[in-house]
């Protein structure tokens, strides 16, 4: 385990959140919230492209018949 600081207005906040007994401790809050989130980026992958480079893509796929 490591340790991380944060602000004492989050760390009040997140007590209050944790007071209907879901989770032992903030720590346990936050872990919760930071693995949650790691999975929703690792779930949802980033385009690589610009919009406009997008558009251009769904141009050249109409013009070819895929689209």
């Amino acid at each position: 385990m490591t340790s991380i600081e944060l602000p004492e207005s989050l760390y009040k906040r997140i007590e209050t959140r944790i007071k209907d007994g879901k989770f032992a401790s903030v720590s346990d809050y936050v872990s919760f919230v930071l693995r949650e989130k790691l999975v929703t980026e690792e779930e949802t992958p980033e385009s690589h492209f610009t919009k406009e480079e997008e558009e251009k893509i769904k141009d050249r796929l109409k013009a070819l018949g895929y689209l």
